[in-house]
């Protein structure tokens, strides 16, 4: 059992950046893929970043690419999303997702993790 606590949302303009922080209960974070989803009203949740348990493997939705960046500090039980250049469209709930015994991969379906926190809201006004 894992749980999931992000925090670092807020209120930005467009063109600013957030850090979005999940820290994760447990001592077995380190063997956990982790990954970034969000949801905008009326929307579907969809997937932003992943990495693998190491870190080795990091992918991130086209939409993202080039303007964020996901890490991880596994000593500190800790998932990063790095958010610059935001846009309006960024505007969503944005959640923290973890999967157990990972392996060497990271996941783009939300099927595919069991472990989810609660969110943070992330507004871009123009």
């Amino acid at each position: 059992q894992v749980q999931l606590v992000e925090s670092g949302g807020g209120l930005v303009q467009a063109g600013g950046s957030l850090r979005l922080s999940c820290a994760a209960s447990g001592r077995t974070f380190s063997s956990y893929a982790m990954g970034w989803f969000r949801q905008a009203p009326g929307k579907e949740r969809e997937f932003v970043a992943g990495i693998s348990a190491s870190g080795g493997r990091i992918g991130y939705a086209d939409s993202v690419k080039g303007r964020f960046t996901i890490s991880r500090d596994n000593a500190k039980n800790t998932v990063y999303l790095q958010m610059n250049n935001l846009k309006p469209e960024d505007t969503a709930v944005y959640y923290c997702a973890a999967r157990g015994y990972g392996g060497i991969a990271y996941y783009i379906d939300s099927d595919q993790y069991g472990y989810w926190g609660q969110g943070t809201q992330v507004t871009v006004s123009s």
